[in-house]
């Protein structure tokens, strides 16, 4: 016997789900001029999610603790269990711990990361992860162009493979990288030192970008004046946790962005950064 009730539900659920996913893919359409950058407001750390105007994902690093999944779940659609591209800019805990919680929920195409040899715990399930993950592996190093869909990447640094070194100071070995779109330029930087920053003005002529994610969480380890001088951003990006026990941003780099007149936009004050990018311009919004 047939309980009418019961048809009568599933029948409204699969008219909704329909709905929904016609409606998903409208919006989708309607996108695909645009270029969406989100800096998250993760806490104390990173995470910057891509999305292409085709849909293609990109992920640089994933904060420190299970919130990347609340916070991918936003800018997701529910059926779409595939990230394309994983960066990893460095593996420091409030980078790596993140896209831990990401590889055990979501399927990977590829995964881009230095290589480099750490003691961690974090460490040790990263590499288990990503082995059993069957992605393609890319260790990242300078002249590299990384393609997702129709949007391209350029690796700045490392200047050279770094894979199978122990390193001293790990926020010296993180990827940077430059994302081109159109008219518009995006610098990423990870936590990336001073010593880093003095490498790559001298090896590279181009840097001009019109955002810059600020490195280190504003710390003065970052920043120095002279790569902003080069870099000369129309924002810069600082993504730090509210009340953080390290006091980022530090003064002196607001100091050294504030004399050139860069725009200052903080996950701490403003929340989720997202950036539309047409191929002309873009527009900035925040959550708070």
């Amino acid at each position: 016997m047939i309980d009418h009730k019961k048809l009568s539900f599933l029948i409204v659920l699969f008219l909704f789900l329909i709905n929904l996913i016609v409606w998903q893919v409208v919006f989708s359409l309607n996108k695909q001029d645009s270029l969406e950058i989100t800096f998250f407001d993760i806490g104390q750390g990173d995470s910057i999610f891509i999305e292409t105007p085709y849909q293609n994902q990109i992920l640089i690093d994933g904060g420190p603790d299970s919130m990347i999944l609340e916070k991918l779940a936003e800018e997701m659609p529910f059926w779409d269990r595939t990230i394309d591209l994983i960066i990893l800019t460095h593996p420091e805990q409030d980078h790596i711990t993140g896209l831990l919680n990401v590889l055990e929920s979501y399927d990977v195409e590829r995964i881009l990361w230095t290589g480099i040899i750490r003691d961690t715990a974090q460490y040790g399930k990263w590499k288990e992860m990503i082995k059993k993950e069957n992605a393609e592996i890319i260790i990242a190093h300078s002249s590299q162009e990384i393609k997702i869909g129709n949007v391209s990447l350029d690796i700045l640094y490392p200047l050279e493979s770094l894979e199978g070194e122990e390193v001293k100071n790990c926020n010296d070995t993180s990827i940077i990288a430059r994302l081109d779109f159109g008219n518009n330029s995006f610098l990423f930087t990870g936590d990336a030192t001073k010593v880093s920053e003095k490498k790559i003005i001298s090896e590279k002529d181009e840097l001009y970008s019109d955002v810059l994610k600020v490195g280190h969480h504003g710390s003065k380890t970052s920043t120095s004046k002279e790569f902003l001088e080069k870099v000369l951003p129309n924002i810069a990006i600082i993504s730090c946790g509210r009340d953080n026990a390290y006091g980022h941003p530090h003064e002196e780099v607001l100091k050294n962005l504030k004399e050139l007149g860069i725009n200052i936009l903080r996950t701490d004050q403003d929340g989720d950064i997202k950036i539309i990018s047409s191929r002309r311009d873009f527009v900035v919004k925040t959550k708070l």
